[in-house]
């Protein structure tokens, strides 16, 4: 895969809790000199990263929710609408791993609902929802890539790079299956090089997260 075509698949990324401006700085002068698909930072730097990426088709994404997705639903949409009016258009929003693994998937899908309904209020944003798979089972993940596709929502995200385990070959291939061609998937958490990012995409992936993203590109070329 050529480095221009990957570069677009990639959303470049700074999460950590100790940024400074200039690292934000320089992440959006790197996705602006190879063409990264988004920045994908904290909500506290959208403004920031909007100004810096203004004139450019540099997308701004952020997370909701982050990172234990513990949060209320209804905390979860104010956070949300409030990203949305400061300038993102890609929001990352992370399940509540507890209702997953309690089965309470009445309130898992209740809050994708909302999630959905948000979408149709803004009908240019990306949604994509973290199912932080490395505490779930096959059948869990399968049954969360099936209430997100009835929910209609973008993107079956792998992780938050915050848990115990990253993105797997494996859980990408299954994420894909269960969606289909009609959503994208996204794999995040632990992609360093090239030939990760390449697996990932070979497993059905259609977007990547990575802090790594400009030594993933160049590596390739």
């Amino acid at each position: 895969m050529n480095k221009n075509k990957l570069a677009k698949m990639i959303d470049h990324t700074l999460l950590k809790p100790n940024v400074l401006d200039r690292e934000v700085e320089k992440i959006c002068a790197e996705a602006k000199e190879f063409g990264f698909a988004s920045v994908c930072l904290s909500p506290s730097y959208i403004t920031l990263a909007k100004s810096w990426l203004a004139g450019t088709d540099v997308k701004v994404c952020t997370v909701i929710g982050f990172p234990l997705g513990a949060n209320t639903s209804n905390t979860k949409i104010f956070e949300a609408e409030e990203a949305i009016a400061l300038g993102a258009v890609e929001l990352d929003y992370v399940v509540n791993v507890s209702d997953v693994l309690n089965e309470r998937y009445n309130l898992v899908k209740a809050e994708m609902e909302q999630f959905a309904t948000l979408k149709q209020k803004h009908s240019s944003i990306i949604i994509k929802i973290i199912l932080e798979t490395c505490y779930l089972s096959l059948e869990q993940i399968s049954k969360l890539c099936r209430l997100a596709k009835e929910a209609n929502l973008d993107f079956v995200k792998t992780s938050t790079g915050f848990g115990s385990g990253g993105a797997t070959v494996e859980h990408v291939a299954l994420m894909r299956n269960m969606v289909g061609s009609e959503m994208g998937v996204k794999a995040s958490g632990g992609i360093r090089s090239y030939a990760d990012a390449l697996k990932m995409i070979e497993a059905g992936a259609s977007r990547l997260g990575a802090s790594a993203s400009v030594g993933i590109v160049t590596e390739e070329s």
